[in-house]
């Protein structure tokens, strides 16, 4: 007995600028070279080229052109079609929902759900589906609650058809940036990524995560919204999709990118000296329609993530999106605390200056001309940045809901004694 062989190459589909259906835009294929290493290889399609409303998939790697693009790289997968795949929990819900341990990159594209991250889509017809038009609803977020719980701890959901429903529902939304248990809701203004506390979680990381996104607005940078629902005594953070615009007739989808996608580089620590902030400012100031915005709003961004110690602060992310034609920077989100140990040296994920990935004040200002930020600018703006975080912080916390216990857990997150040090002396 044989078993059945996986797909070697599929459509891609766009949902364009200003349209709720989408349309087939290209053909991927997947195979292997003599050494059989994969080898990715995409084409559009002629009739596509030829609409006046065309789009590229992205503004580094795949060009609206006519010729073929192939890469050896991340497994054959491009940039783009990578970020509309399956993160890591996403694909633990695929392996589980098809009763697969692995399955091929391809086939992690076609197991996604519709309301995958961006604008593009993937099938092995020509013609694309419909818009998925049923999402899940708030009041679902207890049985969706139970199911991350089962998947966290690797159980069987109880209940024969209703789990195999429970994990139908699951399943929506695997495809947005993180490894926390999360799904896709709907209320009457629109999609939510519904982000779930874990039972191993040591603090309450809905309430502290909600937090980090509000003390971020007070400090001026542009974020996703967010909110938090409360059911049956345990906290969801809401985090509004703003790849996603409700209509009337349907949702209208931005393209997105992650940073890894700008940088061309992979999310591997081998390839850890690819990811800078320095570099990904250089890549916006090239690709955004409004980079004398944009790569300020990075700097900001970059200094907050030192200053509340989020070094997390992964390429994935990091983000581009085009509603329209034009890319622009997205909103900020994933930010999250982490109370290191040390007090002298803690490192972003991101390089941030001269210093490489020191989270540092004076590291932060040496590369800033390259943010569109001058240098006295850069200076006022992180003392600004610095006294506001280190002077709000708990009362933004606990006006947020966070416990007494928990701000004390993470205390140390916030502006520690090595963010002033000489960078030199580190």
């Amino acid at each position: 007995m044989t078993s059945e062989p996986n797909p070697s190459e599929c459509y891609v589909y766009i949902t364009l600028p200003g349209e709720t259906h989408p349309v087939t835009a290209a053909r991927f294929t997947l195979t292997s070279d003599r050494a059989d290493n994969p080898v990715g290889r995409l084409v559009y399609g002629r009739r596509y080229l030829a609409r006046n409303d065309a789009v590229e998939f992205d503004p580094v790697e795949l060009k609206l052109a006519d010729r073929a693009y192939e890469t050896a790289a991340m497994k054959g997968m491009f940039g783009a079609l990578r970020d509309s795949g399956p993160d890591h929990w996403g694909r633990r819900v695929i392996e589980k929902h098809a009763g697969k341990p692995q399955l091929s990159e391809l086939d992690y594209l076609l197991h996604s759900p519709d309301d995958r991250a961006g604008a593009l889509g993937f099938g092995l017809n020509q013609v694309p589906p419909a818009p998925q038009p049923k999402f899940n609803r708030t009041l679902d977020l207890d049985k969706l609650q139970a199911a991350a719980d089962a998947l966290v701890h690797d159980e069987d959901l109880k209940g024969n058809a209703a789990a195999a429903q429970v994990q139908d529902l699951l399943l929506l939304g695997t495809s947005m940036g993180g490894a926390r248990p999360k799904a896709v809701v709907e209320d009457n203004d629109g999609l939510w990524l519904a982000k779930f506390n874990r039972s191993d979680d040591k603090w309450n990381h809905a309430r502290v995560e909600h937090a980090m996104l509000v003390l971020a607005r007070s400090c001026g940078l542009t974020t996703a919204e967010s909110k938090i629902e409360t059911v049956g005594g345990r906290d969801v953070l809401m985090v509004k999709r703003f790849d996603r615009e409700k209509t009337q007739g349907g949702y209208f989808r931005a393209r997105m990118v992650s940073a890894l996608t700008l940088l061309r580089t992979e999310d591997t620590l081998a390839a850890r000296d690819k990811w800078s902030y320095v570099l990904l400012a250089e890549e916006l100031r090239r690709a955004s329609a409004e980079p004398d915005k944009d790569a300020p709003e990075l700097f900001r961004r970059m200094t907050y993530n030192a200053l509340i110690s989020n070094i997390d602060d992964h390429p994935r992310n990091h983000a581009m999106i085009a509603m329209e034609r034009d890319w622009r920077l997205s909103p900020a989100y994933d930010l999250t605390p982490s109370p290191v140990i040390s007090l002298d040296r803690r490192d972003l994920a991101l390089a941030a200056g001269d210093a490489g990935r020191y989270a540092n004040a004076q590291n932060l200002l040496s590369q800033s001309i390259r943010f569109l930020v001058k240098p006295d600018q850069g200076k006022a703006l992180i003392d600004e940045m610095e006294q506001r975080v280190k002077d709000t912080w708990y009362e933004v916390c606990r006006r947020a809901g966070v416990s007494e216990k928990d701000c004390e857990m993470i205390s140390g997150a916030f502006v520690y004694p090595g963010f002033r040090l000489p960078a030199t002396m580190i």
